[in-house]
């Protein structure tokens, strides 16, 4: 990988993706994803959240002798504990009130390539335990089967939470941290990685002005001089949110986050949920697919919020 300044690779055969690398600190974790990608070695990634954990994992995926194979990611933060088993492990027909149908599950999903478990410390202990398992044997059950099915898959985990300390509050398996702590990469955070921000702004800007606007001097000054709490996910936001709000074809007007920083990271996501429903006027199933996330989990998160796609959409979407 070329990281003299800055590398933009897409992803292909799965959702594309860009790295961006510039700073010495972001090529450090690169080169070494580079060295481990071949590999079959469960995978820990950790850092504060917001940092691109998962833009790591994708690259090693990509990098990997799976790269043909299917990349699926499953975020254990987002689906309600009581779906979370039958997405993993996938259901048979009758397993449980409104279960009509057979389901596949993400490990059956993502056999022959990788599973991402996305914020696995957010799993709920009795899952953790029937994880382990799973890693230990490369076998799965389907709720309501009797039956196994072997499944050959790479395990990259993700984790903003300190896992070690998790273990010691009892919050967290022991046996299952050294299971997925195989191989540990920390994602730094966006401080202290100052490199990155001007390209990566760049690229956001290029992303959301669909008549190509550019960023200003003044605007590059002051994103480098800001204190990104919120790391590359504030970062997308603010200059999402400077597009939108620009008149002309240069964005000039550098919106403070203080706001933004005092609210809570599920008040922050409400707001990015709420652009993308934006985005594609309602439709649920565009929404699901940009998020990356399960339409049911869409479901539950906009009944949650209170936002309601139109009937006219869901009525298009079902039939």
């Amino acid at each position: 990988m070329n990281t003299n300044l800055c590398s933009i690779e897409l992803i292909k055969n799965t959702k594309d993706t860009v790295t961006i690398v510039a700073d010495p600190a972001t090529k450090k974790v690169f080169d070494f994803a580079d060295r481990i990608a071949f590999t079959d070695a469960t995978v820990l990634i950790t850092g504060e959240t917001g940092v691109g954990k998962e833009v790591v994992a994708r690259y090693i995926h990509k990098n990997s002798k799976r790269s043909l194979r299917n990349y699926v990611a499953v975020n254990c933060a987002t689906i309600p504990e009581a779906l979370l088993e039958s997405e993993l492990f996938g259901h048979e027909k009758g397993a449980f009130t409104n279960a009509i149908q057979r389901r596949i599950g993400k490990f059956e999903e993502a056999n022959g390539g990788t599973l991402l478990l996305d914020e696995v410390s957010e799993m709920p202990l009795n899952l953790q335990a029937k994880l382990l398992r799973v890693i230990q044997e490369r076998e799965i059950s389907r709720l309501g089967s009797n039956g196994t099915i072997n499944v050959d898959i790479r395990i990259i985990a993700t984790s903003n939470r300190n896992l070690q300390q998790a273990v010691e509050n009892g919050n967290f398996r022991e046996d299952l941290f050294y299971r997925l702590n195989v191989i540990p990469i920390e994602m730094p955070r966006l401080n202290d990685r100052p490199m990155d921000i001007e390209p990566l702004a760049n690229f956001f800007c290029k992303k959301y002005s669909a008549d190509g606007k550019t960023l200003s001097s003044r605007f590059v000054t002051s994103i480098k001089n800001h204190d990104w709490k919120g790391n590359v996910r504030e970062l997308e936001n603010i200059v999402h949110r400077a597009v939108l709000l620009s008149t002309g074809k240069i964005v000039d007007d550098f919106y403070p986050t203080q706001n933004l920083q005092i609210k809570t990271l599920q008040q922050l996501e409400e707001e990015y949920i709420q652009d993308i429903v934006k985005k594609f006027n309602g439709n649920k199933t565009l929404t699901a697919k940009e998020l990356d996330i399960p339409i049911r989990t869409l479901h539950y998160k906009l009944k949650k919020m209170q936002i309601y796609a139109s009937t006219e959409r869901d009525v298009v979407e079902s039939a």
